[in-house]
């Protein structure tokens, strides 16, 4: 009997590599999506002097909801937590200082929603009912 040729073989070693992607045992899996990043929306166009509030200059029309919370970044690490007031004139509206210190010009930005995914699920477990205790032969 005749062995087969070495030609023969390669084929089959490549066919055999190319019908295990076929069945997708060497799909990668889904990358996830990078988690939503905060929008820069102004700056801080003036700070009154009892700092209780500020007025930010927006970047572009003034689409943030009275009450939504608003994040400062300044120079040298110096952030800032604004609650929106919904009062806004032209390309200016006013927040509530809330937290942290300001000053003319730090940036301005809305964080991203909070996700409200559902966490995951355990599955049920099968209830166990006892048994009734067996009773002894007399």
């Amino acid at each position: 009997m005749k062995s087969p040729p070495p030609l023969a073989l390669v084929g089959l070693g490549c066919l055999a590599l190319v019908s295990c992607s076929w069945l997708g045992l060497g799909k990668k899996p889904k990358p996830e999506d990078p988690p939503p990043q905060p929008t820069l929306v102004g700056r801080i166009a003036s700070i009154p002097a009892d700092r209780r509030f500020v007025l930010i200059q927006s970047y572009g029309k003034w689409e943030v909801t009275s009450g939504s919370v608003l994040v400062t970044r300044g120079l040298d690490a110096r952030t800032a937590n604004l609650l929106a007031t919904g009062e806004s004139l032209g390309q200016f509206a006013a927040a509530d200082l809330q937290s942290g210190t300001v000053e003319v010009g730090d940036a301005v930005l809305l964080p991203p929603p909070i996700s409200k995914k559902k966490p995951p699920t355990t599955p049920d477990l099968p209830k166990i009912h006892p048994q009734p205790p067996a009773t002894k032969p007399t």
